[in-house]
C-alpha cells in the first residue's frame, strides 16, 4: 500500500491576506512590491483565505505519527521579496519548507516537478493554466473566518458533473434541457463516467482513508454534493465503484441549493465549477471555483 503524501501547492496570496501588497504591484511596480516586502520583512502578514484549511492539513497524521500532507508555496515572487513569507510562515508555526519562487516566471511547469495533487490560488488565469494541464486546481474565494486549530478530521465536498466527472453529461443537460440528461443517464447507468479534473484527487483521498479501518477514525472525510438526483444519481453510484474509490457521503439535490448542506456536512473546503454555487457556498464555506470548460458538442 502506498504511502504517498497528499501534496499541496498554494499561492502566497491564498495562505495569506496580501491584496494590499499585491495593490502596490499593480499601481507601482514590481520593484516598489519589492522594497514594500523588504522593508517589512518582520511584519507578521494577516492570514489568507486558504490559511485554516493548509494549518488543519499540516496538522493530519496517521496513526503512527507521520504527515498525511505536504504542502509547497508556489509564488512568482523573487528570492528577495519572500523573506517576509517564511517569516510569517515561521511565524504561525507552519510545517512548510519548500518552495518554488520564480521571480514573476510560470509557476505552471512546476507543479508537475514538485508533484502537486492540488493546487489552490486567487489567480483565475493560473487556475486555468494548471487545469489544462491536468492539474487538479482551483480558485479560493474570499471566506469568513475560518477554524484552523483542533481539527483531526477534514471534510472536504465535490460537485459531481465538471469536477469528478467529465462534463459530457452536463453538456447534454445545457444542449438538450433536464429530460434529455435523465434519459441519457438512465440509458448509461451501468456506462462508468469518465473521469473529471478532480477525479485523481479523490482516488488519492480514497487511498488514505483506505488505511483505517474503521471509517469513522479516517482523518479526512469526503461528500459529493451534486444537482443530480434520481434517476440520474445511479450512474454516479456505479461509478465510484467501478473506479474503487470512497466516497462518504451522497447528496442528490435535484437542483435545491448547495449551503445549508455544506453547512451541516461541515464541509472545511468546497469544489464547484457553477459561479452562483461556489458566491453562495462561500458565504459559509471556504469555496474553490474549478475552472468550466463546457464546450458545444
Amino acid at each position: 500500500m502506498s504511502n504517498k503524501l497528499l501534496t499541496i501547492g498554494i499561492s502566497t496570496r491564498a495562505l495569506f491576506d496580501l491584496e494590499y501588497e499585491n495593490s502596490i504591484f499593480v499601481e507601482m511596480g514590481a520593484q516598489a512590491y519589492v522594497d514594500y516586502m523588504v522593508a517589512n520583512e518582520d511584519v507578521v502578514i494577516e492570514k489568507g483565505p486558504a490559511f485554516g484549511l493548509i494549518k488543519a492539513l499540516l496538522n493530519l497524521k496517521d496513526d503512527e505519527g507521520n504527515p498525511l500532507c505536504q504542502v509547497i508555496v508556489m509564488s512568482q515572487n523573487s528570492a528577495d521579496s519572500s523573506l517576509r513569507i517564511f517569516n510569517s510562515i515561521a511565524a504561525y508555526g507552519l510545517e512548510i519548507s519548500r518552495a518554488a519562487l520564480t521571480t514573476g516566471g510560470s509557476i505552471l511547469p512546476y507543479l508537475s516537478a514538485y508533484g502537486v495533487d492540488l493546487y489552490l490560488s486567487v489567480n483565475e488565469e493560473d487556475v486555468a493554466r494548471a487545469t489544462a494541464a491536468g492539474i487538479a486546481a482551483a480558485t479560493v474565494l474570499p471566506t469568513p473566518e475560518t477554524r484552523d486549530d483542533g481539527l483531526t478530521q477534514i471534510r472536504i465536498a465535490f460537485d459531481g458533473d465538471c469536477v469528478l466527472f467529465n462534463n459530457e453529461s452536463e453538456l447534454i443537460y445545457q444542449r438538450d434541457g433536464l429530460e434529455a440528461f435523465d434519459e441519457h443517464e438512465r440509458s448509461c447507468a451501468l456506462v462508468p463516467l469518465k473521469r473529471g479534473p478532480f477525479a485523481n484527487l479523490l482516488s488519492l483521498i480514497s487511498e488514505i482513508q483506505s488505511r483505517y479501518v474503521d471509517a469513522s477514525k479516517s482523518p479526512i472525510r469526503t461528500a459529493i454534493v451534486t444537482a443530480r438526483s434520481a434517476p440520474s444519481h445511479e450512474r454516479v453510484i456505479r461509478t465510484f465503484r467501478y473506479w474503487g474509490v470512497r466516497i462518504d457521503e451522497a447528496h442528490f439535490l435535484g437542483g435545491m441549493d448547495k449551503t445549508e448542506i455544506l453547512k451541516a456536512f461541515g464541509a472545511n473546503i468546497f469544489f464547484d465549477d457553477n459561479e452562483d454555487n461556489i458566491k453562495a457556498a462561500s458565504t459559509v464555506v471556504l469555496a474553490a471555483k474549478v475552472p468550466n470548460f463546457l464546450r458545444a458538442i
